[in-house]
């Protein structure tokens, strides 16, 4: 017997965690905490993935992605592409902004054409290092290695002479890395959601490097948010967090961090340090804290970067007999 086709009122919401990168146990925290505020506004299903494939029981029609894979494969533009193959819709930016600000040379190439700071450096695979002599020679010999597209600082050295550069060097024996000019300041990050700047907020490790073990271990690093900067300095750094985010092609939401360069630095001194368009979401994560200075607690947030998704979503279309 037949019916009238009518529409459901929402999606169900698929967050996604886990993923097969080095962030898999700080991304299923992020997807628990996600999935949970979530819940309060949409029917919601956490996948936890194990495999760089889509889950099973993920439907086109049915299901709106909220991914918080971090890292490879998840925010690459390698889970984007497999959702965009399958139809289903998702919140965050699309596969080409996201293998994009997961290369950071290239990522700085396309802030620095649009007149965000970026520190001098030079990509370079590990089969093809540069002598320490040419790249002290190039850079000085005060520098950051890190690789080229990894998240959550994995592999970050900072090198304060020719020396430390060499034995890091010959530490490297894979992937893409980046060796920049060091530059001494204070690292702010900064959340943009549909193209506008939330607040401003200041980290301080107290080893001096936010490395790894300082973003995840309890009690290693202060937080301020908002930071303590003045007015006008506030908007510089918003402003060119919105112009980061346009200019790769970012869509919804990301994170965009900084480092605010010391005095000596006056002519040029604010510089672009990454855009993570897939960061942490626990409560206590950087972007919530931004959102926070803003206005938006948890549950406001999640809601609001999942919004735009929700609106592309064609409604769901069930035969009712």
């Amino acid at each position: 017997m037949g019916g009238c086709a009518v529409s459901l009122p929402w999606p169900v919401i698929a967050v996604l965690c886990g993923g097969t990168s080095a962030e898999r146990e700080v991304s299923i925290g992020s997807g628990r905490a996600c999935a949970l505020a979530l819940a309060r506004s949409f029917p919601t299903r956490l996948f936890e993935i194990g495999t760089d494939r889509l889950p099973p029981g993920l439907t086109a029609g049915q299901h709106v992605v909220f991914s918080t894979l971090h890292g490879t494969f998840g925010e690459d533009g390698g889970m984007q592409r497999l959702l965009d193959a399958a139809g289903v819709g998702y919140a965050g930016c699309d596969a080409a902004s996201s293998e994009l600000t997961m290369d950071t040379a290239r990522t700085k190439q396309a802030v620095a054409a649009r007149g965000v700071g970026v520190a001098n450096g030079l990509a370079f695979a590990a089969t093809q290092k540069p002598a320490a002599a040419d790249l002290t020679a190039r850079l000085g010999e005060q520098l950051v290695i890190k690789p080229n597209n990894e998240g959550s600082s994995v592999g970050l050295a900072l090198i304060a002479n020719r020396g430390e550069l060499e034995a890091k060097l010959a530490t490297i024996t894979a992937g893409e890395w980046l060796a920049e000019e060091r530059v001494v300041g204070r690292e702010l990050s900064v959340g943009v959601v549909h193209g506008h700047a939330l607040g401003v907020v200041e980290i301080r490790p107290r080893s001096g490097v936010y490395d790894f073990v300082s973003k995840y271990t309890k009690g290693l690093t202060e937080y301020f948010a908002p930071a303590p900067l003045d007015a006008a300095t506030t908007r510089a750094v918003q402003a060119a967090a919105e112009t980061a985010f346009a200019a790769c092609g970012c869509r919804d939401y990301a994170r965009v961090d900084f480092i605010l360069a010391s005095e000596q630095n006056v002519n040029n001194p604010l510089y672009l340090l990454e855009i993570n368009t897939l960061p942490g979401m626990k409560e206590t994560s950087l972007l919530p804290m931004s959102a926070r200075v803003a206005g938006l607690d948890f549950t406001a947030l999640v809601r609001e970067l999942v919004s735009s998704a929700v609106q592309r979503h064609r409604p769901i279309a069930v035969d009712r007999a």
